[in-house]
């Protein structure tokens, strides 16, 4: 039995519009696009800077319970 493929992938594929992150693996466009030609090592290194990225994805303003929110504010 082989070992299940090496991805951050939670299916939640929307790329931030400032940051160019994926919201749900934090990946960049070109990680993700690279990503089935990259070996192990590589996958490894890039899955290890994602953590890190989280903070560079700015917060939504609340969609539409945010926007009741603040018209009530």
């Amino acid at each position: 039995m082989s070992e299940a493929p090496l991805t951050p992938c939670v299916r939640i594929c929307v790329i931030h519009p400032d940051s160019g992150l994926c919201i749900g693996c934090l990946r960049s466009r070109d990680e993700i696009a690279a990503w089935g030609r990259l070996d192990t090592p590589a996958r490894r290194e890039i899955m290890d800077s994602l953590a890190s990225r989280e903070t560079e994805l700015t917060g939504r303003r609340g969609g539409r319970a945010g926007r009741i929110a603040r018209s009530r504010g």
